[in-house]
C-alpha cells in the first residue's frame, strides 16, 4: 500500500522569515533610540531637595532665582521634578558652585536645622520627548567624571568584643534573679564566655542559661583543669549576624553624614565581609570630607522638663538648662542633662508587643548603661524620658571661589519622647501610635547615634574634575582608534563581507550603550577598557565564519551552500568561545572590587551583544542580499 506524501515547501537556503528580520529591526531601533542620550552631553546643575516632609514652593524658588540673578547667575533651565525637588542647569562649573552656595544660605539659614539638601550634580541634556520615554546616559564612574574616593574597614573585633561584653552582663544578671542567687567568675575567650560557678551550682545555671540564651550563644558544659564549667561561644552564623549588623549599620550612619557634603548621587556600598566603599562625585576636598565622614554622632537620653512643659507654647521663653524641641507639631521641652549616652546602646530593633501585638522598638543597652536607665527610671516613672540624636555639623563658606570649612556646630533632634511606664534597665520596649515603618525608622535612627564598631580609612582616592575630563578623552579615542583600525582591515581582508561586519560591528557598540543605559550601569575607565576588548573579540566572530565560508569555497562548494555551511559550522566554535569569556567575566564581576567590576560588567554585555550582531545581524545581511540567488562568486 502506498500513500501519498504531502507536498513540503522548503525554505530557499540563506534565508530568514520574515519575523527575524522584524526582529532585528525591532532591536536595532530601540537600542538606537536608548543610546541617542549618551551623544547629548550633561550640564552642571544644582539639586535642591526637601527633606522629610519640606517642599519646595513656588515662592522659595522664585525667590532663589532672583538672588541668582543679583549675583549675576542665569541658569540654563529651571526644572521641578516634584514638590520635593528642582533642579536647575548652568553653563559652567563655576556658576554652579556659586549657585549651589546661594541657594544653600537661602533655603538653609539654620545651619543646625537644614531642612533642604543643596547639591552639585550633573543633569543629562536629553531632550524632553527621550527623557519621557525614559531615555538616560550612562552614568561616569569616578574616574571620569571627577571625586572622591574612600575605602572603609570595619574592626570587627570590636564588633564581636561589645557582643561578648553584653553576654556577660545578660549574664550575671540572670543569675542574680536567681533564687537563690548563684555567683560565679565570668572569663572572655576568643568567641563567647567561660562561667565558673560552684559545683553544687552548675546545673541550675546551666539549665536557666540555656532556657533564655540558646538563641544567641552555643552552650556547653565542659571541663577544664578537672573543674566544670560553663562554655558560651557564638556561632558561624551568629558571628556573620554580628559582623553583617556591624557594616550595614555603620554604613546607614555614613549615608547620613555625607548629606552635609551636599553630594547628589553619592555611592556608599558595602565591599566583601568588612569593608565600605564610598564615592563622591565632584568633591574634591578630601580632608573635608575625612572630617565629615569620620565624625561622630551621639545618642542621648535625657529627661523632659515637665514644669517647663506646663502652660508652654512655641517662642516661649525656655528655661536655662533646657532645650525645646518640636515633636508631631507639638513643643516639647528637655533637659540638657543626659541620663545615658548612646554609647551604651547595644541594638534597637521593631518588634511587636506581647500583649497586644502593636508595634514596638525593642532596646538593649550594656550592663554600664544599663545600671543609669534603672537608676534613671526608678526615680521618674509616669514623666517623660526623650531621646536626642546629636551631631557635630560642619559649616562651609565659599572664600576666594573654593568652598571651606570655617568651623561645625552641634545640631540637635529630638527622634522621640515616650512616657517611663515601669522601672527598667537593659532591656526595655518603646511603645507609641507606631505603624511597622515608622518602628523601623525609629531603630535606625537610634542606632544611628553610634557606630557599632570603629571604622578606619584604608584606601583614599581623588580625581580632579581635569583628568576626569582627560580619562574621556584619551578612552574615547582609544574606542575611535581601535574602531577604526578594525573597519579598516576588515574591509580590505573580506571586501563586502568585510563591509557587512563592519556594520554589524557599529551597531554592537550601540547595543552596548543601549544596554549600559538602560540598566543604568556605571562607565568606568576600565569598562572603556571591556569595551574597547569587546571590539576585538566581536571581529573575531566574523572571522571564524568568514574563514569558514573561505575554506568551502576552496574546497569547491557552491556560493550559496558556502555561506549556509559557514554560519552553520562556525556558530558551535563562536559560543564555545564566548561562553568561556562570560564565565570568566561573571568570576570577575563576583569577586573583583571597583574598577574590577566596571570591566567586567561592559565586557559581559559585550559578549552578548557581539554574539547577536556577528551570528544574527550580519546573517540578516548576508541573507537579504545573496538569500535566494543564483550566485557564481562572493566578494569575500
Amino acid at each position: 500500500m502506498f500513500f501519498d506524501q504531502p507536498n513540503q515547501v522548503q525554505r530557499p537556503i540563506n534565508t530568514y522569515p520574515k519575523w527575524k528580520y522584524f526582529l532585528i529591526v525591532f532591536v536595532i531601533a530601540i537600542a538606537s533610540l536608548y543610546a541617542l542620550p549618551n551623544i547629548f552631553g550633561e550640564n552642571p546643575a544644582v539639586q535642591m531637595t526637601g527633606l522629610l516632609d519640606h517642599k519646595i514652593t513656588q515662592q522659595q524658588l522664585s525667590q532663589v532665582e532672583q538672588k541668582w540673578q543679583a549675583q549675576g547667575l542665569e541658569p540654563i533651565a529651571v526644572e521641578q521634578a516634584d514638590a520635593q525637588k528642582v533642579i536647575a542647569r548652568f553653563n559652567d562649573g563655576e556658576s554652579q558652585l556659586k549657585a549651589q552656595e546661594v541657594a544653600n544660605d537661602f533655603l538653609n539659614p539654620d545651619s543646625k536645622n537644614a531642612d533642604y539638601v543643596v547639591a552639585q550634580n550633573l543633569a543629562p541634556a536629553t531632550p524632553d520627548w527621550l527623557r519621557n520615554l525614559g531615555g538616560k546616559p550612562m552614568k561616569l564612574g569616578l574616574d571620569l567624571r571627577g571625586g572622591i574616593y574612600f575605602l572603609m574597614q570595619v574592626d570587627m573585633e570590636k564588633a564581636v568584643e561589645k557582643q561578648k561584653e553584653q553576654i556577660s552582663s545578660d549574664f550575671k544578671r540572670t543569675l542574680l534573679d536567681l533564687e537563690p542567687r548563684v555567683r560565679g567568675r565570668l572569663e572572655m575567650i576568643d568567641n563567647g564566655v567561660i562561667l565558673q560557678v560552684k559545683p553544687k551550682d552548675i546545673e541550675r545555671a546551666y539549665s536557666e542559661l540555656f532556657k533564655s540564651y540558646s538563641d544567641r550563644v552555643l552552650l556547653e558544659r565542659v571541663t577544664r583543669n578537672g573543674i566544670d564549667i560553663i562554655r558560651a561561644i557564638f556561632t558561624d552564623t551568629k558571628l556573620k549576624e554580628i559582623q553583617d549588623a556591624a557594616v550595614d549599620q555603620n554604613r546607614l550612619i555614613l549615608s547620613e553624614r555625607v548629606n552635609s557634603l551636599g553630594v547628589a548621587e553619592p555611592q556608599i556600598q558595602r565591599q566583601g565581609t568588612d569593608r565600605i566603599v564610598v564615592q563622591l562625585p565632584g568633591v574634591q576636598d578630601s580632608a573635608l570630607a575625612k572630617q565629615v565622614l569620620g565624625a561622630t554622632a551621639s545618642l542621648e537620653f535625657r529627661l523632659v522638663n515637665e514644669n517647663a512643659m506646663a502652660g508652654y507654647s512655641s517662642g516661649d521663653r525656655v528655661p536655662v538648662g533646657s532645650t525645646a524641641f518640636v515633636e508631631d507639631g507639638y513643643p516639647v521641652v528637655v533637659y540638657d542633662e543626659v541620663q545615658v549616652t548612646g554609647d551604651h546602646l547595644i541594638d534597637a530593633y521593631p518588634g511587636l508587643h506581647p500583649d497586644t501585638q502593636q508595634p514596638i522598638v525593642n532596646v538593649k543597652l550594656d550592663s554600664v548603661g544599663g545600671g543609669k536607665m534603672l537608676e534613671t527610671t526608678v526615680k521618674n516613672v509616669g514623666k517623660r524620658l526623650a531621646m536626642v540624636l546629636v551631631e557635630s555639623v560642619p559649616e562651609f563658606k565659599l572664600i576666594d571661589g573654593e568652598r571651606k570649612l570655617v568651623g561645625s556646630t552641634q545640631k540637635e533632634r529630638l527622634i522621640s519622647a515616650p512616657n517611663i511606664n515601669g522601672e527598667f534597665g537593659t532591656d526595655f520596649y518603646i511603645t507609641g501610635q507606631f505603624t511597622q515603618a515608622e518602628t523601623k525608622d525609629l531603630a535606625l535612627n537610634l542606632r544611628s547615634g553610634a557606630l557599632v564598631a570603629p571604622t578606619f580609612f584604608i584606601e583614599e582616592r581623588t580625581v580632579g574634575p581635569t583628568l576626569g575630563a582627560e580619562n574621556i578623552e584619551k578612552g574615547f579615542k582609544s574606542v575611535v582608534i581601535g574602531f577604526a583600525l578594525v573597519l579598516i582591515f576588515m574591509l580590505i581582508r573580506y571586501k563586502f563581507f568585510g563591509l557587512v561586519a563592519n556594520v554589524a560591528l557599529t551597531l554592537n557598540l550601540v547595543l552596548i550603550m543601549a544596554i549600559m543605559s538602560i540598566l543604568g550601569a556605571t562607565l568606568t575607565l576600565p569598562g572603556i577598557a571591556g569595551i574597547v576588548l569587546t571590539v576585538g573579540m566581536a571581529v573575531d566572530a566574523n572571522v571564524l565564519i568568514f574563514e569558514r565560508i573561505r575554506e568551502e569555497l576552496r574546497a569547491g562548494t557552491g556560493p550559496a551552500q558556502a555561506i549556509d555551511k559557514g554560519y552553520a559550522q562556525a556558530l558551535s566554535t563562536i559560543a564555545d568561545a564566548n561562553i568561556t569569556t562570560m564565565i570568566a567575566a561573571i568570576i570577575l564581576y563576583a569577586i573583583g572590587t571597583g574598577p574590577v567590576k566596571g570591566f567586567a560588567i561592559t565586557l559581559f554585555v559585550g559578549i552578548l551583544t557581539s554574539m547577536f550582531t556577528a551570528i544574527f545581524v550580519s546573517r540578516g545581511f548576508v541573507n537579504l542580499i545573496y538569500g535566494g540567488r543564483k550566485l557564481k562568486k562572493l566578494s569575500i
